[in-house]
């Protein structure tokens, strides 16, 4: 977060926040091996900790978007609604149906850090810009080229979370659960 609130100083801090998502890939991927390999399982207290840790985590990386001048506060927002809503029946249908499932068509944890550094570089190279857009009359806002992958983002985390949780609720609904 304090890396992406800083390229409004130094556009260079966006490869700090990359270099971060590494970090983190890395740290998310180890713990649960390291743990086992230890023989030091806590499978409950780790599912705990691990996401719960991840939702600060989200939160802190929409919120450092919306700190750089390149993204809205309002679609960094909206994109991380739809992640913590998404991360919500994730764990409302592993304590339905028995399954944890984190992935959604193809994305996945490490696949939303590749787009995250992806995102990152087009911001270094694309630079500071947007257009004035008219919401209804009289009302016009700024929106960037960033300001629109964060909203594309935050409309398929919605709709994987509507998809899904519909087709839930109905195999719920027909199982007689």
């Amino acid at each position: 977060m304090i890396s992406y609130g800083l390229t409004g100083l130094n556009a260079n801090f966006l490869w700090v926040a990359s270099f971060f998502y590494l970090v983190n890939w890395f740290g998310d991927s180890l713990d649960g091996t390291l743990a086992r390999h230890r023989h030091i399982e806590r499978p409950i207290y780790g599912f705990f900790l691990d996401h719960t840790v991840d939702a600060v985590t989200e939160m802190m990386i929409f919120l450092g978007y919306a700190l750089t001048p390149h993204v809205s506060y309002l679609s960094a927002s909206l994109a991380l609604m739809g992640y913590l809503i998404l991360s919500v029946l994730a764990y409302v249908r592993t304590s339905a149906v028995g399954e944890f499932k984190i992935s959604y068509g193809r994305l996945g944890p490490t696949e939303i850090r590749v787009l995250a550094i992806m995102l990152n570089a087009y911001m270094f190279f694309g630079g500071v810009r947007s257009w004035p857009v008219t919401i209804w009359p009289g009302t016009v806002i700024n929106i960037s080229p960033y300001d629109i992958v964060m909203l594309v983002i935050g409309a398929l985390l919605y709709f994987f979370f509507f998809n899904t949780a519909t087709r839930e609720a109905l195999q719920l609904r027909r199982a007689g659960k």
